[in-house]
């Protein structure tokens, strides 16, 4: 595992931009899969392959290079020490992402570990693996909602209302 850690991290110092939209593509994909598979127990007959490869194209095209320029304008532009700079990213983290409103029990202490522990360089793998969990139950949340719907369809078509004269 450790050879995969140093390949990352090589990969990382020479092309950051491509790495961070790699990780992230590989970690919204892997979400939306445990997503399918184990909370939703689609089974591999019944996985959705469109849907993961959205999600992982999201990652790929539009969540990574957000991330990555995101992260690199905070470090660039907040000034002072660890502590306060930490302090401060996280609030322009959270005042950013409107988002996020509903999750503050998870993303502001992931945010105090990630701009305090982890250096610039690895700070998009950090939170990817706080998002792997996020974008599982975002996954969860979008598509049970989208079943509810269909449910409630199907339950308000005239061929499934029983008659009293029945």
């Amino acid at each position: 595992m450790l050879w995969l850690w140093r390949a990352y991290t090589k990969f990382l110092q020479a092309h950051p931009f491509k790495a961070q939209a790699a990780n992230t593509c590989l970690l919204m994909g892997l979400g939306d899969i445990i997503c399918q598979q184990a909370i939703e127990k689609a089974g591999l007959k019944k996985h959705n392959v469109v849907r993961t490869v959205r999600q992982a194209s999201f990652g790929l095209f539009i969540g990574g290079p957000l991330l990555f320029t995101w992260y690199s304008t905070l470090d660039k532009f907040v000034k002072g020490t660890a502590a306060i700079k930490t302090l401060k990213c996280v609030a322009l983290d959270q005042n950013f992402k409107t988002t996020l409103i509903n999750n503050y029990k998870v993303w502001p202490a992931a945010q105090i570990i990630n701009f305090y522990f982890v250096p610039l360089q690895h700070r998009v793998l950090a939170v990817n693996c706080v998002a792997l969990f996020w974008n599982t139950y975002l996954s969860w949340m979008a598509n049970s909602r989208q079943e509810l719907v269909e449910t409630v369809m199907v339950d308000e078509t005239p061929a499934s209302k029983t008659s009293p004269e029945t």
